[in-house]
């Protein structure tokens, strides 16, 4: 396992005018379960299809229609509570939440208020390398989406696209532990890696299947340590909610503007009501959305149409023997087995397919070599170019390939950037391609000593000024290289030089 040391969050301190603040910030991230139907109905959940295609006569909210729950969708909920060590319960129900607004036909959205399917877990936000913090979760509950209301189409007309109505979403919910802009985002960073190892969410931000409502309150410093010793959530301040932050950058900048506006309106003699706000980008603000309606508002009831569910714990066990390894164990194991840097490790785990396809490629390998080549060659020719290592033009073999090559020293590591080149842009066999195109590294001493021999004749002077200051000896290096095309063997051209210079 990583040697890591677990800190208390460290709170963003924001100068006032009159005194020091700090933050307090809670998450409900919103996560789209990954399910070709959706949570009550056999209706499609295919992003980007034509308005209103994707609508059953449950998510139009027919007389009549009574809702059918997902099996699939409730594995989904239950394998990320499991993901996030959190506790399954094995009986929870749904509630209705009642509201109108034009894109919820039914009136009401089905929850579960009361009677969550997954309590409580913890989420480890790595924060430095060695370093880590750990997020309390307090639940996560099923729930339908709602439609999506267009207002900008014609200036005199609102449309509703119903094909979002029905879809489940997972909604994770944080303890108030999260104590600055950084740690926000890194939070929403690791729940997205953990649940696209879990292929519970794809956790696309820009198609709004993952999106977090942010709660933000300033607090005087200490004050969150009495919440701690008390749970009395008075000490924290009245917090306002950022609603659908689809963006790492814009919640971080969200977060900074809100805590501001807050630290402002206090020192000045005001009170923080307590309210749903919307973030503007374009403008880098908060601005009001509606006033926070407390629960007994949506007048929650227990959903009379769907029966409690109830799960068996060998169902559940099932589910979590068929977990893949997650982002933490793998970073551990190939910081152990692979002798990597926790560095170079998380940039490998960061998404499941690096992970695999540096894995494939490393097999029966050094580790080292083998991740030096993933990151900084074909990650940085991928970056360059726009593309992902689904996109990569060179397989996991073909990279390995290039490797043994080094590792055996038929090549050296100018050779082996033409020859990455090569088979980046053209393809082939990397063995083939250097047998082929004569690119062989000269490792025959004879021949080295033969063209060392030259270049001394040739420059007597340098010689002089190389056995007077032998840092020089690099200048005869470089011309053998280039005499021999690049492929005699540097180590040992420099020992060869060293050794006729009498250094």
């Amino acid at each position: 396992m990583l040697d890591l040391t677990f800190e208390p969050p460290k709170p963003k301190v924001i100068a006032g005018a009159k005194h020091d603040w700090e933050l307090v910030i809670g998450m409900e991230v919103h996560a789209q379960v990954a399910s070709n139907a959706k949570l009550f109905s056999g209706a499609s959940t295919q992003f980007g299809a034509e308005p209103n295609s994707n609508v059953s006569f449950v998510d139009a909210a027919m007389p009549g229609m009574l809702p059918v729950i997902n099996e699939f969708c409730v594995e989904q909920a239950v394998r990320t509570g499991l993901g996030l060590k959190a506790q399954i319960n094995l009986k929870s129900a749904f509630d209705r939440k009642n509201y109108f607004y034009p894109d919820l036909p039914q009136g009401y959205q089905i929850s579960q208020l009361y009677h969550p399917i997954v309590g409580e877990g913890e989420i480890i936000v790595d924060m430095e390398p060695g370093i880590a913090r750990k997020v309390r979760i307090e639940r996560i509950h099923m729930e339908q989406d709602a439609g999506k209301s267009i207002h900008d189409m014609d200036p005199h007309m609102s449309f509703v696209d119903l094909n979002r109505t029905g879809v489940c979403l997972m909604e994770i919910v944080s303890r108030p532990d999260i104590r600055g802009p950084e740690e926000a985002a890194a939070y929403v960073l690791k729940l997205r890696q953990i649940l696209r190892y879990l292929g519970t969410c794809d956790g696309n931000m820009q198609n709004g299947n993952l999106r977090a409502d942010v709660n933000v309150s300033v607090c005087r410093p200490g004050a969150y340590e009495k919440y701690m010793e008390t749970q009395d959530f008075s000490h924290l301040g009245t917090r306002c909610e950022i609603k659908n932050m689809n963006s790492m950058r814009f919640i971080q900048m969200a977060i900074d503007y809100e805590a501001r506006r807050q630290i402002a309106i206090v020192e000045g003699g005001g009170e923080i009501v307590q309210e749903t706000r919307l973030y503007d980008p374009d403008k880098n603000e908060t601005r009001s959305m509606r006033s926070k309606e407390e629960a007994h508002d949506y007048r929650y009831f227990p959903d009379p149409d769907l029966l409690p569910l109830e799960i068996e714990q060998d169902w559940v066990d099932g589910i979590a023997e068929s977990l893949p390894e997650l982002p933490d164990e793998k970073k551990s194991r190939f910081v152990n087995n692979f002798g990597l840097s926790e560095y170079d490790a998380n940039v490998l785990t960061a998404e499941h397919e690096n992970a695999a396809f540096f894995e494939a490629a490393a097999e029966g390998r050094d580790g080292k070599l083998v991740a030096n080549w993933v990151i900084n060659e074909l990650f940085g020719r991928l970056k360059k170019e726009g593309h992902d290592i689904t996109e990569s033009p060179v397989s996991p073999a073909q990279l390995g390939g290039i490797v043994d090559l080094i590792s055996s020293d038929a090549i050296s590591g100018k050779i082996a950037k033409d020859l990455f080149e090569i088979v980046y842009t053209e393809g082939g066999d990397p063995a083939k391609i250097v047998e082929e195109r004569g690119m062989k590294q000269v490792t025959d001493t004879g021949a080295i000593e033969t063209a060392v021999d030259q270049i001394i004749a040739d420059n007597p002077a340098q010689v002089e000024k190389a056995q007077s200051n032998p840092k020089l000896a690099g200048w005869f290096v470089g011309q053998v290289m280039k005499a021999t095309g690049g492929k005699a063997n540097p180590k040992a051209v420099n020992e060869i030089v060293q050794q006729k210079l009498g250094l």
